[in-house]
């Protein structure tokens, strides 16, 4: 085949590519590969139309070829790389692109793929260097700075991420992936309307693109205008998108008294809140009867992951493993319950587990709501965040309430005591709280503020994240200060760096005042632990219910307010009442390691039964449950 020949059929290759017509471009190409078998060109064509196709193996083959025939055709290695990232050989990839980028450093291509190739590694310092030196080669080029944007976030640079997220934005207004990050970087800057309406343009853009969706989902927990109806019909309609339909049928052995084989499946399975709560019930569940496997979905793995593991028959990391592998990984494991602890949260395989992958799924824990996924058949919660009858409605799944509070905490190991106090310690009383700041809507705000006006000499304390910066510090005492609230009066804590510096800290505090309209869970139950008292207003629904279950659970529902009026008094009866505080200094943890939240055999038993229950229920419906359209 002369020469020319040859550059046609490649150029006819190469339309057929651009138009999306891959398979005539492998037609072409198969008889390019018969006719011309060692053309570099021939060979990079190929390789990356198998690319295109999917076909990894193939891809990597050839590309191979085309490198041993010239190891300086460096598109032919940057392509090579690609395939070697595709099939998981991620070093590989990166030792290769390493190398162009030190013997060609003007290659713009090789630092855009290298900079993929280190944030899929968990590598995001190096990937934002190697995305500024692709954007830096081309500042007109709306995917580099949208890939900047990405890295900028995951270095937690929120205000950067956001400015080149705009300034992709600005050129391509159309790039839904831009207007994403966007959303989670203005989210991180506590501008959560400004976020949820970024995820909304996002969608809009790409109704199939699902991150954004459920980005939108949590955040609109934030926001206290939201009617409980139409966050609930948000949650269906997530559920409808995330819903593939494929027909499975499940050969577990139909015997309701068996063993249960039971996987857990989380990204939190580390030193994390979710952790808090799930590991003692892991502990304590009855080995005669479960046998569990944990499913855990996070490059990050320590001390808490290493307990965790031991009390697993199979342990499990799905970090960067795409759905189809986590699916088939999981059936063939073959569990017969499934409880996942994400729901809409970062890292979740809802997607996964909307196919069901077990005989019967559950949510629990890590999302203060519905999924709105059909092949989620139970909710795990409690009769006060979720009351019988009237929150039933606004669930997909089966609300099963199986204990009188769905918490069970664990305490830090490292936890110091609680500061003892007596009446005359006090010369002011502060109040405090250790919410993440994305949870102080503006009604608690105004509420915070005519509290301290109520109580005139007190003082707030707060603790905001890493991201709030002196800019955000100067515009929240700007807020109190239009509210008659001196600065002198509100103090901004400094991030710790351990869990034990930051309970230490409960000790400048003598009242905890709770987020509305989305709770805390862990900050409530750490104020507790350090015999700090806590306030909380409940709402119509589940996330501005769990104060109100937790100080339930240990008995004190007086601290639990039902308008903003009673919020406002309780705390200021509380803050005259310094005979109590002292009292509660000394008491409330010892009341605490009484309460149902601190009974982690009990609580284990509880949740226990609650999976008997549901596969008792699964067995006793088969075969109609056994042939399940998901």
């Amino acid at each position: 085949m002369n020469a020319s020949s040859l550059e046609t059929e490649l150029r006819r290759a190469a339309q057929h590519m651009a138009a999306g017509k891959l398979a005539e471009a492998e037609s072409v190409l198969e008889r390019l590969l018969r006719l011309a078998p060692r053309s570099i060109d021939v060979l990079y064509t190929a390789g990356s139309n198998a690319l295109a196709l999917g076909n990894h193996q193939a891809a990597e083959s050839l590309l191979t070829r085309a490198v041993e025939r010239d190891p300086r055709a460096i598109k032919c290695v940057i392509q090579l790389a690609v395939a070697w990232a595709k099939l998981g050989q991620l070093d590989k990839a990166d030792r290769a692109l390493t190398e162009v980028t030190e013997k060609r450093p003007e290659c713009v291509d090789a630092w855009r793929i290298l900079g993929d190739i280190k944030a899929m590694q968990g590598r995001h310092a190096e990937a934002l260097l190697c995305r500024q030196r692709t954007a830096a080669g081309n500042p007109r080029d709306v995917v580099a700075l949208q890939k900047l944007g990405e890295s900028l976030f995951s270095e937690k640079r929120f205000a950067e991420a956001l400015v080149a997220e705009e300034q992709a934005l600005a050129i391509d207004p159309s790039l839904a992936s831009a207007h994403c990050v966007r959303g989670m970087a203005l989210g991180s800057l506590y501008c959560i309307a400004e976020s949820v309406a970024a995820f909304k343009r996002a969608m809009e853009l790409d109704p199939g693109y699902l991150e954004p969706r459920q980005y939108r989902l949590m955040n609109l927990h934030y926001l206290s205008g939201i009617k409980r109806q139409a966050l609930f019909e948000e949650h269906v309609a997530c559920g409808r998108a995330l819903q593939r339909e494929t027909l499975r049928q499940f050969t577990a052995d139909i015997d309701p008294q068996r063993k249960i084989r039971l996987a857990i499946s989380s990204p939190d399975l580390r030193s994390h809140a979710v952790a808090f709560f799930i590991e003692p019930i892991i502990a304590h569940l009855d080995r005669e009867r479960f046998e569990i496997i944990l499913y855990h979905d996070h490059r990050k793995v320590d001390q808490v992951s290493d307990r965790l593991r031991t009390h697993a028959t199979l342990w499990r990391n799905f970090v960067d493993c795409p759905d189809d592998e986590v699916e088939s990984t999981i059936l063939g494991d073959a569990p017969d319950i499934l409880v996942e602890l994400a729901g809409h949260t970062a890292y979740n395989r809802l997607r996964v587990f909307a196919r069901r992958v077990a005989p019967v799924q559950m949510t629990y824990l890590g999302y203060p709501d519905t999924t709105g996924v059909p092949a989620i058949d139970y909710r795990l919660v409690d009769a006060i965040t979720d009351p019988v009858g009237e929150a039933d409605a606004f669930a997909t799944e089966k609300l099963w309430r199986f204990s009188a509070t769905a918490w069970c905490y664990q305490p830090p190991a490292g936890a110091p005591l609680p500061e003892r106090k007596t009446e005359d310690s006090w010369a002011t009383v502060t109040f405090g709280c250790f919410n993440n700041f994305a949870k102080i809507s503006h009604e608690l705000f105004l509420a915070w503020c005519c509290l301290l006006r109520c109580v005139p000499q007190a003082r707030l304390v707060l603790k905001p994240s890493g991201a709030f910066n002196l800019k955000n510090s100067e515009k929240l005492l700007a807020a109190f200060e239009s509210q008659k609230i001196g600065r002198h009066r509100i103090e901004l804590l400094q991030h710790t760096l351990s869990v034990e510096e930051h309970l230490a800290l409960y000790r400048s505090i003598d009242i905890a005042l709770d987020a509305y309209p989305y709770h805390g869970t862990t900050t409530t139950c750490e104020a507790l632990w350090m015999g700090v008292p806590l306030i909380t207003r409940c709402g119509d629904r589940h996330s501005a219910r769990v104060g109100a279950s937790l100080l339930t659970a240990v008995g004190h529902p007086e601290w639990i307010a039902h308008t903003w009026e009673e919020y406002i008094r309780k705390a200021a009866a509380l803050a005259g009442d310094r005979a109590q505080l002292a009292d509660l200094r000394t008491n409330l943890r010892t009341e605490m390691q009484r309460s149902p939240l601190l009974d982690h055999q009990g609580q284990a038993q509880r949740f226990g039964d609650a999976l008997r229950h549901a596969w008792i229920a699964y067995c006793e419906q088969t075969p109609a449950l056994a042939q399940a359209v998901v």
